[in-house]
């Protein structure tokens, strides 16, 4: 699902250097930010920090959307790579301090929410993948999480709509020996 064309026309002004454009694109797209990082991420706060940094990295990057693709495109991949960050970070952080009673009284969101759950289980295989064979995640990510159209993956990723696919297969081939849990 892209976005309205109105936002499409904003990214391409604010592109170009037009201020006004780029802080009525920024209020504008919040809320499609948001629900896209909390596909990735499943508490809310998590979410909202990942969505904020998502926007600051529109607003920096905004000059380097030259306007090939369209701008949901370029925008899925910006809130896909924050959220992704936003895991690794509450996960080195989660490892480097010790747990505190609040914390260790807290459910885990894995026996509490079968969504939230598979959405960390996933996050953690993403990270796993992407250890052994990086180039398989972008079209996982794009189709399976942001889902985004083949032509949109193959347009953004620069490769044939065949490797998009093999990709994509082999991707989902690997993860998905990781999210079967065995009782």
């Amino acid at each position: 699902m892209g976005l309205p064309p109105e936002i499409e026309d904003l990214a391409v002004s604010a592109a170009a250097g037009d201020e006004t454009a780029l802080d009525s694109l920024l209020r504008q797209i919040r809320p499609e930010v948001l629900r896209r990082s909390g596909r990735f991420l499943p508490h809310r706060e998590d979410a909202e920090e990942a969505a904020q940094d998502a926007l600051l990295q529109v607003a920096r990057k905004i000059t380097t959307f030259e306007g090939r693709s369209l701008f949901s495109t370029w925008l899925h991949t910006v809130v896909a790579n924050c959220a992704r960050q936003k895991y690794r970070e509450l996960k080195r952080r989660a490892q480097e301090q010790p747990i505190t009673v609040d914390e260790a009284q807290r459910a885990d969101p894995r026996t509490t929410s079968v969504i939230a759950g598979s959405r960390l289980d996933l996050l953690e295989a993403l990270e796993r993948l992407e250890q052994t064979q990086p180039h398989l995640v972008a079209p996982l990510v794009f189709r399976d999480i942001c889902q985004l159209e083949y032509a949109e993956i193959e347009e953004r990723l620069g490769i044939p709509l065949g490797t998009v696919k093999s990709r994509l297969h082999q991707a989902r081939k690997q993860v998905r020996q990781w999210l079967i849990v065995v009782p």
